[in-house]
């Protein structure tokens, strides 16, 4: 079914295969934040940009195995999608896969980047690197379950183990005894003790050059950056160096600057012609899930940076803030935010 319909898509929105030839699918991505890529937030960046690539939160193995919600749920419109897993356990893993497979998901991702203490007392995320062996086991057997593609995000360190020498013995391992072609490199070490997530995306210093260096040592290797970037200046910048770029914080506090993706990175036509066409194509999707019990704050929360940087932004996030959450809260609510911008 998801097949099928994202056939469909692809004609719809001019992605032809020459298209899809010319540029890689990682060209451009929207990073897995937890608590953020929600399907929601997926279907509305998804009305800003067709050919970016989106990411699920992380999704853990046990939650996926054992957990008794539908953690694979989308919309078939957020195609092209990719579902990021949390774990270590080779077999575990496999089963994962091949159930993101079964509903229709585009790649799956093994999280080899996040630094928090849940995450390492589950035995994944950025401790995995100073097991580059397991983390090999890992993709191999996902690799060998699976036709989707597979492909790692991880750091460029972790804690003291933070040498390019490092660096390349990980990515080695992973690729020539895993098989993993495709890496997403977030260009900041990350300190397993001492900081929290928020800090461990902020203090450790970016190194893009390292990033650029793994490139020309791995030239058969897609890699793709990720850390501190927040414009599509930067990202073509990046692009001169690299196969792709992830865009994190950024694209989700102001959104709008997708909206310029497919024609500024891929030469296509952006889908809508302004923020307000955005909110318009939202308003039958809020509908549907009004309907079916959603409350209007869990899907207008992703919305709130729309108008960055634009004339009554400030007004729009207030209204949305203060009226989206109240019960019995409908689409009107959005009309008359966008009234307050409209003006």
């Amino acid at each position: 079914m998801h097949e099928n319909k994202e056939s469909l898509n692809l004609q719809q929105t001019g992605i032809n295969s020459g298209v899809a030839q010319k540029y890689s699918p990682h060209r451009f991505s929207v990073a897995p934040m937890l608590d953020w890529t929600d399907r929601h937030c997926r279907y509305f960046l998804r009305q800003l940009s067709r050919r970016t690539l989106l990411y699920t939160e992380m999704v853990t193995t046990g939650a996926l195995l054992h957990g008794k919600g539908d953690y694979l749920a989308y919309n078939d419109a957020e195609h092209p999608l990719a579902l990021q897993l949390g774990g270590s356990e080779p077999d575990a893993l496999a089963r994962c896969a091949k159930m993101a497979q079964a509903r229709g998901y585009d790649e799956v991702n093994l999280n080899v980047g996040c630094p928090s203490d849940r995450v390492q007392n589950g035995r994944f995320g950025a401790c995995l690197m100073a097991e580059k062996e397991l983390v090999a086991a890992c993709i191999a057997a996902m690799r060998e379950a699976v036709s989707l593609p597979i492909t790692v995000k991880t750091r460029i360190g972790i804690d003291e183990q933070d040498s390019y020498a490092f660096l390349c013995e990980f990515i080695d391992t992973v690729a020539a005894r895993g098989g993993c072609q495709t890496f997403i490199i977030h260009a900041r070490k990350a300190w397993l003790s001492g900081l929290s997530p928020k800090e461990n995306r902020e203090i450790p210093p970016l190194d893009y050059d390292r990033v650029y260096q793994l490139k020309r040592d791995f030239p058969s290797l897609r890699l793709m950056i990720n850390g501190g970037i927040t414009t599509l200046h930067d990202t073509r910048e990046h692009l001169q160096r690299l196969d792709g770029v992830m865009m994190g914080r950024e694209a989700y506090q102001n959104p709008g600057i997708l909206a310029r993706v497919d024609s500024e990175l891929f030469g296509e036509a952006d889908p809508l012609p302004n923020q307000a066409a955005v909110i318009d194509a939202m308003l039958p999707y809020i509908e549907r899930k009004l309907s079916c019990g959603t409350a209007l704050g869990h899907i207008t929360r992703h919305m709130l940076g729309l108008f960055q940087g634009m004339p009554g932004a400030r007004q729009w996030r207030r209204y949305l803030s203060e009226h989206a959450h109240r019960p019995g809260a409908g689409a009107e609510v959005l009309i008359k935010a966008l009234s307050c911008v409209q003006h």
